[in-house]
């Protein structure tokens, strides 16, 4: 059995007295003693802490690196100012998803990427088999931490520790900043439907500035919290979780993805097959649903209208905030209506869910 690997974070969770279980490779803490409800609410109501060291940090410079970085993924990085970040995917020629990433542009020669803990070596390996640019692309994600402050008071939070004013740093931007010895990237970005931050030390230093953002955020009830909060948090707010909403073998077209996947604004990898599935006309449809039987749903759990099965549920989880059971699911595009009522197949038993609008939680200025 291959050794888990464990975030520059892992003492400070064991101090903690996290529960920790295997996810992608890596020891990661699912929950605190807390408990995920508390920890979830925190990110709603106040602020929670996530450790997001396992994802990876990719540097990518040079000359050409805007023009590779357009090429190899679907959004329009032309677009991007100085200190902007934006949300995009990488697909194979058939029009696959290979990973969804966030790039941030530095300069025109310099670009951070964000990508999967899972993904890491997947994708660094097509990238660099795609580097027809001749870029330097450089994989730092072991010299890097990545610590998520997350929720309504996050900014409070960092402005307070830090002593600065954040108020200015727009949503999806980022800067870098001197604090003491240590120079860090802070993100305006972040997993959860809240506002928050992800502030990027050198993995050396991550244990340092998560206790003293926890030590900080006392006075505004910041918890820590695992994987299982950053999971209801993610869905209720409908944000993709790559080998559940996309995958190798998801467009994202099906995936409600479109509006990152600029068809008509440039050239990309999979173009062609998606102009393709397009013209032929999408099949399927990733769709949002509540449970109207009792229940809770799991991924991989059948859908079906009548005794047809139409498709499946990629995530599925009891909503924290809507205090319902919730789910995201690939269907058959005919059936893919709002109020339309289906079934779905619960250890051999079949409940009645609701398709219904997404996101099913959006914070009201976001």
């Amino acid at each position: 059995m291959t050794e888990l690997k464990q975030t520059p974070l892992h003492q400070n969770h064991l101090k903690l007295k996290a529960r920790m279980v295997p996810f992608g490779g890596w020891d990661m803490p699912v929950q605190y003693p807390a408990g995920l409800m508390k920890e979830h609410l925190a990110v709603r109501q106040d602020v929670g802490l996530f450790d997001v060291c396992h994802m990876g940090e990719f540097f990518i410079s040079g000359a050409k690196a805007k023009d590779f970085l357009n090429r190899v993924t679907t959004n329009d990085v032309t677009k991007l100012e100085n200190g902007q970040c934006q949300y995009t995917l990488l697909c194979y020629e058939n029009g696959t998803v290979v990973d969804d990433l966030i790039i941030s542009k530095v300069s025109d020669n310099k670009y951070w990427a964000i990508v999967n803990a899972s993904n890491i070596d997947k994708d660094f390996s097509w990238l660099e088999s795609n580097n027809n640019e001749n870029v330097s692309l450089e994989n730092l994600s072991q010299q890097k931490g990545l610590i998520a402050i997350q929720g309504p008071k996050s900014q409070q939070l960092l402005n307070k520790y830090f002593d600065q004013d954040f108020s200015e740093l727009k949503y999806y931007n980022f800067k870098e900043i001197q604090h003491g010895d240590n120079k860090l990237i802070v993100f305006r970005t972040g997993y959860t439907g809240e506002d928050g931050f992800e502030v990027m030390p050198e993995a050396d230093k991550a244990s340092f500035y998560w206790d003293e953002l926890l030590n900080a955020g006392k006075e505004y009830n910041v918890l820590p919290a695992g994987l299982g909060a950053r999971d209801t948090l993610r869905l209720e707010a409908a944000y993709s979780l790559y080998g559940h909403e996309i995958n190798d073998t998801i467009l994202p077209l099906e995936a409600k993805l479109g509006w990152v996947v600029k068809l008509k604004d440039k050239d990309f990898i999979g173009k062609e097959s998606l102009i393709k599935a397009k013209e032929l006309g999408i099949k399927r449809k990733v769709i949002g649903f509540e449970m109207i039987d009792s229940g809770v749903c799991r991924d991989g759990y059948s859908i079906y209208a009548n005794d047809q099965k139409i498709g499946s549920v990629t995530s599925g989880t009891y909503s924290p905030s809507l205090k319902k059971s919730i789910g995201l699911a690939i269907i058959d595009q005919k059936f893919a209506n709002i109020d339309q009522e289906l079934l779905i197949d619960i250890r051999n038993k079949k409940r009645k869910i609701k398709i219904v609008k997404t996101p099913f939680y959006k914070r009201a200025n976001l």
